[in-house]
């Protein structure tokens, strides 16, 4: 495969780094009608990320913070009062996110809901002629995710993936750099998310909804079943009905900018995926432990998940300070090339190495992703975008390739993962460092044996899975009626 130009990387570098100066009224497929109307956007799911929406947007010129939208009517509540502090100009507040988008005076809506919702919610604001803030990853699994790419393309809406790493000037100048051939050509691109998770604790039963939330809302298009974890809200990442682990949590972050390095425009032709939740036992079934192995024909993407800490000693303490790191990241991406690797350690810093351990090269600085947003919508060129929906339904696809490989796996102890790992390209060291990790934790992996996936075999071009009848049907869901995304869009 020939470098990826500079020109790639950069072409949007700017739009990236603009500021939004004049405010404007979309409507459905053309640009606004007046520049002195502001652009009004409804922000929905304000727990966590919904809440620096709010403020990255009222802090955005010619930008209108008009309405809230969440089913916990108390977090609801909240949000208004903490919007109104910061500037908004008393927002309208709506728990049914359906009535929101019978509204002719909302132009964008900005998505920071739980997973399970995110694609239903985008395609239905496409064909409501909104424009689309979503957050990562974009969808729950990759049926859905190609979704709402049509769903965009049809109704020609800006729909933007909140993966704001793209909007990172240091980051598209070091990936350019890299593609450029300054240290040979890539190896392997190497994401990684070591992040402390603590067990989320276990119940006894089902626990009590509280009454401020529409329990069947917030549901959606996952089953309804009785809530069996403490707490309802942020722990659904770490049970497959709603989450995708941390590995679609955080994980996509750097899953993202590792196949953004590899220029790889589709899904792999193969992929495997190794991993547990160990070290105790509670109500999540994600893996908190976990490598992904994507055969780019390239060169491969390799992904680890590290939930626990560095060692036993450590789980004594603050986890958060007893992480393991690589090459000097622990929540970031290693770029290994022939004549020495780039490490990507945060979303505004990189740098480059030789291979005796030499800098060569580092970049920093970032820039708003949200005005990268608000500035394509007045443009309604979707190219303008740093983030596009394609870009975010292919690496959420690969997040979601890995878990579906694990969904399918049989427990295998360390001499299976290690005949494994022994075959991959470039990275013949996984199974010791995985298996290493475990045990400094105080896990045997003879006992506590890890789930081994099958390699899938992929076609990208139609993006399903070969000859595996029940990973196929993990592509997509069983959706509750009526939270269903539709076929046709």
């Amino acid at each position: 495969m020939s470098a990826i130009t500079r020109r790639v990387f950069l072409g949007s570098a700017a739009a990236a780094a603009a500021t939004t100066t004049l405010g404007c009224r979309a409507s459905a497929g053309t640009a606004a009608a007046s520049p002195n109307e502001a652009l009004r956007v409804a922000v929905v799911g304000l727990r966590g990320r919904g809440r620096d929406h709010i403020n990255q947007f009222i802090d955005l010129p010619g930008v209108e913070v008009a309405a809230l939208c969440d089913v916990d009517s108390n977090v609801l509540e909240a949000a208004k009062a903490k919007a109104i502090e910061a500037g908004a100009a008393d927002p309208l507040t709506i728990v049914d996110y359906r009535e929101l988008l019978e509204r002719d005076d909302i132009d964008a809506v900005s998505i920071a809901t739980p997973n399970h919702w995110h694609a239903l919610q985008a395609v239905w604001a496409c064909q409501a002629g909104k424009d689309v803030y979503l957050e990562k990853p974009v969808s729950h699994n990759v049926w859905e995710g190609r979704q709402i790419v049509h769903a965009a393309a049809k109704y020609d809406r800006i729909v933007q993936t909140g993966t704001q790493i793209r909007s990172s000037p240091s980051i598209q100048e070091a990936l350019a750099w890299v593609n450029e051939g300054h240290i040979g050509e890539i190896q392997l691109a190497r994401g990684l998310c070591y992040k402390p998770r603590e067990s989320i604790g276990r119940v006894e039963g089902a626990q009590k909804i509280d009454p401020a939330v529409d329990y069947d809302l917030w549901c959606g298009p996952a089953p309804k079943k009785a809530l069996m974890r403490e707490r309802l809200h942020y722990d659904w990442h770490w049970v497959f009905d709603t989450g995708n682990g941390d590995l679609g949590n955080q994980g996509i972050h750097q899953m993202d900018i590792a196949r953004w390095a590899l220029g790889e425009p589709a899904l792999p032709p193969r992929t495997i995926s190794v991993g547990g939740r160990f070290g105790y036992v509670d109500d999540g079934n994600t893996p908190n432990t976990q490598f992904v192995y994507h055969d780019y024909d390239r060169a491969p993407l390799l992904f680890e998940v590290r939930g626990l800490p560095h060692d036993t000693k450590a789980q004594a303490g603050k986890w958060r300070d007893g992480m393991d790191d690589y090459l000097g990241a622990s929540i970031g991406v290693i770029v290994h090339c022939e004549g020495g690797y780039v490490q990507i350690p945060s979303y505004t810093q990189a740098t480059a190495y030789d291979k005796k351990g030499k800098k060569l090269e580092s970049w920093k600085g970032g820039a708003n992703h949200y005005a990268n947003f608000v500035d394509a919508v007045r443009s309604r060129r979707s190219e303008d975008l740093t983030a596009s929906i394609e870009d975010g339904h292919l690496s959420s696809a690969l997040c979601h390739l890995g878990n579906i490989s694990y969904l399918r796996g049989e427990a295998g102890g360390p001499a299976k993962v290690s005949k494994i790992a022994s075959k991959l390209r470039h990275a013949g060291d996984t199974a010791d460092r995985f298996l290493d990790h475990l045990s400094k934790n105080g896990v045997d992996p003879e006992v506590e044996q890890p789930i081994v996936g099958p390699w899938l075999t992929i076609d990208p071009d139609t993006e399903t899975i070969e000859d595996d009848v029940e990973a196929s049907r993990l592509l997509t869901r069983e959706y509750r009626e009526p939270f269903v995304v539709p076929r046709t869009v």
